[in-house]
């Protein structure tokens, strides 16, 4: 290798061109006069860098160029994303896969250009392409840039032009560096004459890297929520597991015949007359954040009831206990599972689905609703971007959207809007409804949003544990009891109205609180649980009351997929025919989530996989069915996912 200055009158206008540059980046980003002088004198003195290397050596040099191409563009894109105290977080191991998952783009590269240098180029341009858009799409709506977005990406388009984009320092320093690595890129010509063998090199090397990176995500999950994909996984390998998560297996046994079985006994034609009540009653569903009963983990004792009004619920009201999917976080998976009857058991684990999978009007208890003439409304005291509500909403035909620009904001408790606001919102839009307006309002609360170790000067904290002090856990039992206060402003006001009303309300996940405390509270933590023990971590409370006569009923263990069927039986509306299979399946199986099943039959839960005999037959149909309405939109049954009317 032979490396020589030279100055030539074009090195002068290259450099006139790179302070400029400089220049502008000063202006857009206010960098240290320092910095871009410093760029400025190495991008002159790379223009004028003039390197020879050995031809002989080519396969050598490809391979320092491919190698350090991989790791400089996967640890930029990290520094691009991520704080210093962000990047810290994620593992040795991770950052590899990362690595390697970019050396795969440069070794495909490779492939079709048998140019060392270009592919260098291209694939870094590529890859911080990507990681640009992220940084944007993060920017605007407060979650990462994965594979199923660009699905939406025309949408995305159309509405670019009402952001304003912004660039950080960090941002600024990965343009300067990554234009001083182009340039010295462009310095280094390794070509390959005889193109069979370096493709075959290239093609066997990335295949193995996949292997790895195969292996190695077994169990990985893919985080779509804020930057956890960025500092967990690393961005590009996140993406990569995001691109894993889109393609749905067709389940065993799955057909247009098998379909068309189960379209025959459950398409039958459908009364939508409601039952025991004169009009249809006005449903009102509370999703609570982290609403929880810790006390089916564990026993402890605190200084005051909880829940006295949650506890005296009896009358006209069906109580229990329901599995969610999730642990501490990915709220909309009980929502979806809620709203569609669908189950996370047949996803990939660390799905979310609002984000991954909903493109167009899926079938659910808002186009049921709908189709039988009820208003739509969706209650969120947060932001519409939050796991992408903004798109999803609309997609799934509620006919008003109300955020956190809609509420009292001076109603707050800590951080987040209360669920007294949230349920006098409630209270307004019911005595403003049209006198012959059937109404369904959904809501979901933000009061009890984790964490839950920060001191608040606007809560006083009421409620403690007896015995041992977990200062976070005091705080969500407080945060607990204010629940119970609301709720009972919520219940108090319905029972006076004269029209019939149903409030159906349910906690989305158990909090995600010290993991000292959950040792003290069943004796093995986190880790070790059989999957009884486990599923207890999954369980969530649920009541659905009326207002009328309904009587009262008490249910052990149900799973919030099937709460949407049991709340529309309780409002005496018939069935549509995926509630109706869903009816029928919870007669046999109970409760089903993303962990396993209790299957009725040996009195136990199971994992999905190791079902047998009826339990078998009717999960499969599940997954069937649930397949049909989510994926196979060709073959979509209409007489059992029947579409929104417009």
């Amino acid at each position: 290798m032979k490396i020589k200055l030279y100055f030539e009158k074009e090195n002068l206008i290259r450099l006139a061109v790179a302070m400029v540059f400089a220049a502008v980046m000063f202006a857009v980003i206010r960098f240290p006069v320092w910095v871009l002088f410093g760029f400025g004198v190495l991008y002159f003195g790379i223009k004028s860098l003039k390197i020879e290397l050995n031809e002989k050596l080519s396969w050598l040099w490809s391979a320092i160029m491919l190698g350090t191409g991989g790791i400089f563009t996967a640890y930029h894109i990290q520094y691009l994303l991520l704080d210093a105290e962000l990047r810290a977080k994620i593992s040795d191991n991770k950052m590899l896969l990362n690595v390697l998952c970019c050396l795969v783009v440069f070794l495909a590269v490779q492939v079709f250009t048998s140019n060392t240098g270009l592919t260098c180029l291209i694939s870094h341009i590529v890859l911080l392409s990507l990681a640009g858009i992220n940084y944007f799409v993060y920017l605007f709506r407060g979650n990462e840039f994965i594979f199923s977005d660009l699905k939406s990406i025309q949408t995305g388009l159309s509405v670019a032009g009402n952001y304003e984009f912004v660039l950080d320092e960090r941002a600024g320093y990965v343009i300067l560096l990554s234009t001083l690595y182009i340039a010295f890129i462009r310095k280094l010509h390794v070509s390959f004459q005889k193109r069979i063998p370096m493709s075959i090199v290239c093609i066997s090397l990335a295949v193995l890297c996949c292997a790895y990176i195969g292996k190695h995500t077994q169990g990985v999950v893919t985080e779509t929520w804020e930057q956890k994909g960025s500092y967990r996984n690393g961005y590009i390998l996140n993406f990569v597991l995001s691109i894993r998560d889109c393609f749905i297996a067709q389940p065993d046994g799955y057909s247009k015949e098998a379909v068309k079985e189960l379209e025959d006994q459950y398409s039958k034609e459908t009364d939508t007359a409601t039952g025991e009540t004169e009009k249809k009653p006005t449903i009102i569903v509370v999703m609570s954040e982290s609403y929880a009963d810790l006390s089916v983990v564990g026993n402890f004792s605190t200084n005051i009831d909880l829940t006295p009004f949650y506890d005296s619920l009896e009358e006209n009201t069906i109580k229990g206990h329901a599995l969610s999917s999730v642990f501490g976080a990915k709220t909309p998976n009980s929502e979806w599972e809620f709203l569609t009857g669908n189950s996370m058991a047949f996803l990939p684990s660390g799905s979310v689905v609002y984000q991954q999978y909903i493109t167009d009007t899926p079938t659910s208890l808002v186009s049921n609703l709908k189709n039988i003439g009820y208003t739509c409304v969706a209650m969120h005291p947060y932001y519409d971007t939050g796991w992408s509500r903004n798109i999803v909403y609309p997609n799934m035909g509620f006919d008003e959207t109300h955020f956190i620009d809609d509420f009292d904001q001076t109603k707050i408790l800590r951080d987040y809007i209360t669920d007294q606001e949230l349920y006098e919102k409630i209270v307004d839009r019911y005595e403003s409804k049209k006198s012959n307006e059937d109404l369904f309002i959904m809501s979901i609360s933000m009061q009890n949003h984790g964490g839950y170790t920060e001191k608040y000067d606007n809560f006083d904290e009421k409620a403690r544990m007896l015995g041992i002090n977990y200062p976070d856990v005091n705080q969500y039992l407080s945060l607990i009891h204010e629940s119970d206060s609301a709720l009972e402003y919520l219940i108090s006001y319905f029972e006076k109205v004269d029209d019939p009303v149903e409030i159906v309300f349910f906690g989305d996940h158990q909090p995600s609180l010290s993991s000292s405390f959950y040792p003290y509270l069943n004796g093995k933590g986190l880790s070790g649980l059989t999957l009884s023990e486990l599923e207890n971590l999954y369980t969530v409370p649920f009541f659905i009351w009326t207002n009328y006569d309904s009587g009262k009923e008490s249910v052990e263990l149900t799973s919030l997929n099937y709460l949407s069927t049991l709340a529309l039986e309780r409002a005496g509306i018939a069935l549509p025919a995926y509630n109706q299979f869903l009816a029928d399946m919870m007669e046999e199986i109970p409760a089903v989530n993303s962990r396993g099943f209790y299957s009725k039959s040996q009195g136990k839960f199971l994992h999905v996989e190791d079902a047998a005999g009826e339990d078998a037959k009717w999960l499969k149909n599940y997954e069937i069915l649930q397949y049909n309405n989510m994926f196979d939109k060709r073959n979509k049954s209409e007489l059992i996912f029947p579409y929104l009317k417009q």
